[in-house]
C-alpha cells in the first residue's frame, strides 16, 4: 500500500469516525470464511458496516478526529487482528454478536463507542447488549405518557358502568 493510499484510508475512516456515534472494535481473526460470511450477512441485516482496516491507519484516523471525542482509551484496543464494526444504533452490534456467539467463542469485543462513552474488553457485552435504542427509548416513554390518560379514562368507564348498574338496580327493586 504506498503513501498516498494510507492517506486516503486514513481520510476516510477519520470521516467515518467523526460522522459515527456508535461503533465496536472487534477481533474475529480465527474465524473461517464460512463463519466470516456468515457473520457479515447478520450484520448486513442490521444494516451495520465491518471493516477490516490495519491497526496503525485506524490508530491515526482516530487520532486525527480525536479532536473533541476522546478516542484515547480505545488506542489499547487496536492490538491484534481488528474489524471495526460501524452501526446507526448503539446495542444492535452487541446483539448479532451475542447471537452469534452462541455457535462459537469469536467475534471478541476490544472495545465499544457508545455517544462519547468507551466500553473496553468483552467483558462489557452483555452491558451493551442491554443498552436501549432511541426508538425503544421512544417507544418507552409514549406508553408512559399515555398510561395515566389510559387510566383516567378507564376508571372513568368503569365507575360509568358501575353507577348505572347501580342505578338500573335500584330502579329493578322499586318496581
Amino acid at each position: 500500500m504506498t503513501r498516498v493510499e494510507k492517506g486516503e484510508q486514513i481520510a476516510e475512516l477519520k470521516e467515518k469516525f467523526s460522522n459515527s456515534s456508535f461503533f465496536y472494535l472487534t477481533d474475529s481473526s480465527t474465524l473461517s470464511v464460512e463463519k466470516i460470511n456468515e457473520l457479515r450477512g447478520m450484520l448486513y441485516e442490521k444494516n451495520i458496516e465491518m471493516r477490516v482496516v490495519k491497526n496503525t491507519l485506524a490508530q491515526k484516523a482516530l487520532e486525527a478526529a480525536d479532536v473533541e471525542n476522546g478516542y484515547a482509551p480505545l488506542f489499547e484496543a487496536l492490538k491484534g487482528p481488528t474489524a471495526i464494526l460501524f452501526t446507526e444504533t448503539a446495542n444492535a452490534p452487541a446483539k448479532v454478536i451475542t447471537a452469534f456467539r452462541k455457535a462459537g467463542d469469536r467475534p471478541i469485543l476490544k472495545g465499544a463507542y457508545i455517544d462519547s462513552s468507551i466500553y473496553l474488553g468483552d467483558d462489557q457485552l452483555a452491558a451493551l447488549a442491554a443498552l436501549k435504542s432511541k426508538e425503544e427509548l421512544v417507544g418507552e416513554i409514549i406508553s408512559l405518557l399515555q398510561s395515566p390518560a389510559k387510566n383516567v379514562i378507564s376508571a372513568l368507564k368503569s365507575g360509568g358502568s358501575t353507577i348505572s348498574g347501580l342505578l338500573k338496580t335500584l330502579e329493578e327493586r322499586g318496581e
